[in-house]
């Protein structure tokens, strides 16, 4: 197989995968800022309710904080177990 090839598979994967690991960030810091603002508006409007919407707040992001870290795990075996190098070989084989 042509190195030429397989650098430039290397080199498109690695683009997609800081796209990826950058929405991912993304999505991650936006539904931080809302879970928050909710949370405010709620304490805002019963007061009482503060530890019960407390727990729920800290539950509900740490639910949301796992979303990136599987990303990220998708995103090391693109890197490290690239799917595509092996593809391109079976295309170009047969």
């Amino acid at each position: 197989m042509d190195p030429q090839l397989v650098a430039t598979i290397y080199g498109y994967t690695a683009l997609a995968v800081g796209i990826i690991l950058a929405a991912a960030g993304l999505g991650s810091a936006l539904g931080w800022g809302m879970i928050c603002s909710k949370y405010l508006e709620g304490i805002a409007r019963q007061p009482e309710l503060r530890p019960q919407l407390m727990g729920q707040m800290l539950f509900t992001g740490g639910l949301m904080e796992a979303f990136p870290m599987i990303v990220l795990g998708m995103a090391m075996w693109f890197i490290f177990a690239n799917p595509f190098i092996g593809a391109a070989r079976t295309a170009l084989a047969g």
